[in-house]
């Protein structure tokens, strides 16, 4: 059963998923590789028991409708045909989702680097204002206008209520940041719960739609991309609320920003132009100016750290811009390995069915359409492998690679800093390039060695599922062969029986032991053995036609029955009710009774049309053995008669207990 093994399926996922998840609630990356391992494992292993399902299903459907070996090899063609189409439209969905999934990927960490560079953004030019008031109060040191002590009071001060507020500020920013995200995935879980009801309508109407057997491509199609709409749809409304969702945050941390800077100011202001006056004894005015000092000096420092800011988004922006180049490539690669694992079992399947030799056009045909039906499968979940396990890669090797680009960007913006360096500066610039150089050569070797170990685990994979795909075909092509086998026996012996009768009749005209009176006499009473037969086929049929009706006779009296005591309980609650509600129920009333009685019509015609069929077709069959047997002793007796010897089966005996 299919629901069953989706069942198992979802069950054996589920469980891989549980497995040790009560530990902790962080995941290494060894619980990684092997829950993914599982996965495709339980995937393959599903895979396997479908194909092994429907391979059942087929053959007891056929069995079932006792049609002929032609119509039955047309039947099991088209449908081949038809779940090859499924097979590529599901590869081709597969393949479009990957390559979305990593696009969004991007976009994340596109979107998460643009929230942390407004974060650090903050404290980063606080402290430039800072440190520009350290400055000015060393001055004011330096021409003893302030101790060293009162300079760092002022100095501790400062900072203590500077980062007081900005952590205070920062707390409500996070929360705010938090309630803003909890809201947006409420919001989303609606969206989503009236997305699937909508969704779920779309897909009844398309099924209730009426397809004839020749539009099933149509069908197939239609469906595709009602899914495809559906998921696109879903896409662009979580992708919808992830930009709103940033762009929120970005507001937040924005506000955060305003908020600090306006804090330093008031601070600034404040140690300036009322602490200064009093601690330092200089005047007002003075203290303006130096007020005016921190702002012109603070200008620069604050372009100069834009400028970082922005070298540092553009050396982000090159490195997810190769990363995308790599799963290209990847993509690329995995395009390459299934075709050449395709062409590979082509040519396997087209040599094994060239030396069999004796089997017919179309059931070598059946033979490699079914065999790319089943690899058109294969490969479409060792793509999905193959895809998990770049990243898997990716991931194993993400922290040395982040380290590694850390220091290209740092030693790429110390040199656009400082363009003069001097001896020492040099020195130092060229063993960070030496040691950048080091670590580059390293990550390249166990990048080589993380690929090497998982394109060998992928092998063995391969192996696996083709080892599955092997033995598969063995049993298809096994059962072609079996198949074709009877065919050909069967029709030697329905010519050897063809050439017995024409040598019997022959034999009985040439025959001297054979009167004309004798073989009339048995010609007449075989047409009187048909007659009879015929005659009881008649019989029975009528028989049972009116057993039939006296059934649904009996039927419609018993619903008749149960309709007139509905109608009188109807009639009996009619007086506890007032005259518009009774009105308005006994019409609701009457549309279901209605519709009931229909629906239960339906049901008793549809019954007796069963019966009726299973009857005629076990009389038809009881018929077809009969004339079978008359013609078998009608032949029997003219042997016996013209003396010619024949080897004819022994009919079974009624009275004989069946065997087992």
């Amino acid at each position: 059963d299919f629901e069953e093994l989706q069942k198992q399926l979802d069950s054996r996922l589920q469980s891989t998923e549980m497995s040790g998840a009560h530990n902790s609630e962080y995941q290494t990356l060894e619980d990684l590789e092997r829950k993914e391992r599982e996965y495709s494992e339980h995937i393959i292993d599903n895979m396997e028991a479908f194909w092994k399902q429907t391979d059942k299903a087929q053959q007891a459907f056929l069995d079932q409708s006792k049609c002929s070996s032609a119509k039955a090899r047309k039947i099991a063609m088209d449908l081949t045909k038809n779940m090859i189409a499924v097979e590529s439209l599901l590869s081709e969905s597969q393949d479009l989702q990957a390559m979305d999934i990593q696009e969004r990927l991007f976009n994340w960490e596109l979107m998460v680097k643009m929230i942390d560079s407004l974060k650090s953004c903050i404290p980063e030019e606080c402290k430039c204002g800072l440190n520009i008031v350290s400055n000015i109060l060393d001055h004011l040191t330096v021409k003893n206008n302030l101790s060293v002590r009162q300079k760092e009071e002022l100095l501790t001060d400062l900072h203590k209520a500077f980062w007081e507020q900005l952590a205070h500020f920062s707390n409500e920013c996070i929360q705010q940041s938090k309630d803003l995200i909890l809201k947006q995935l409420e919001c989303r879980a609606k969206k989503r719960e009236e997305f699937k009801h909508r969704q779920k309508a779309e897909q009844g109407s398309l099924l209730s739609k009426t397809f004839h057997i020749e539009d099933v491509n149509d069908f197939l199609e239609a469906y595709h991309e009602l899914l495809q709409k559906h998921q696109q749809a879903q896409w662009e409304l979580e992708e919808e609320d992830d930009c709103k969702s940033t762009e929120a945050v970005a507001d937040l941390y924005k506000e955060l920003y305003s908020k600090a800077s306006h804090a330093l100011l008031e601070l600034v202001t404040e140690l300036f132009l009322q602490t200064l006056p009093v601690v330092t004894g200089l005047s007002v005015r003075e203290c303006e100016l130096l007020k005016e000092q921190w702002q012109e000096n603070l200008v620069p420092q604050l372009e100069k750290w834009e400028t970082h800011r922005q070298r540092h988004w553009k050396l982000f922006q090159e490195q997810l811009l190769q990363e995308k180049h790599l799963w290209i490539k990847e993509y690329a690669l995995s395009a390459v390995m299934q075709k050449h694992l395709s062409e590979k079992q082509e040519k396997i399947i087209q040599g094994v069915v060239s030396r069999l030799g004796c089997l017919s056009d179309e059931s070598v045909n059946y033979i490699l359409q079914k065999h790319r039906l089943l690899l058109c499968s294969v490969l479409t979940r060792l793509s999905l492998r193959r895809v998990g396990m770049a990243a898997l890669a990716c991931m194993r090797l993400s922290r040395k690679k982040s380290l590694l680009q850390e220091l290209r960007e740092q030693h790429t913006l110390q040199k656009g800093s400082s363009p003069c360096q001097d001896e020492d500066q040099w020195q130092l610039q060229k063993a960070v390039e030496s040691h950048i150089l080091e670590e580059e050569e390293k990550l390249k070797e166990e990048t080589q060695q993380t690929h090497l170990e998982f394109h060998q685990q992928l092998v063995t994979e391969i192996q696996e599922a083709l080892q599955f795909l092997q033995q598969h075909m063995e049993h298809v092509i096994g059962q072609t062969l079996l198949q074709h086998a009877r065919q050909e026996a069967g029709k030697k012996s329905s010519d050897d029986g063809e050439d017995f009768k024409e040598r019997l009749v022959e034999s009985a005209v040439e025959s001297v032991y054979g009167t004309s009176n004798n073989i009339n006499r048995l010609v007449q009473n075989y047409y009187q053995q048909l007659g009879k037969i015929i005659e009881g086929y008649e019989g029975k049929k009528l028989q049972q036609l009116k057993s039939l009706q006296a059934e649904r006779g009996e039927r419609n009296r018993l619903r008749k029955k149960q309709e007139n005591e509905l109608a009188l309980k109807e009639k009996q609650s009619k007086g506890l009710l007032d005259v518009s509600s009774t009105v308005h129920q006994r019409m609701v009333l009457q549309q279901k009774k209605v519709l009931s009685q229909f629906e239960l019509q339906q049901q008793i015609r549809l019954e007796s049309l069963k019966q009726k069929l299973l009857g005629l077709h076990h009389l038809e069959t009881e018929l077809e053995n009969h004339l079978k047997e008359a013609e078998q002793d009608f032949v029997s007796e003219l042997a016996a008669l013209a003396r010619v010897p024949v080897a004819m089966k022994k009919k079974p005996s009624k009275r004989s207990k069946p065997a087992g």
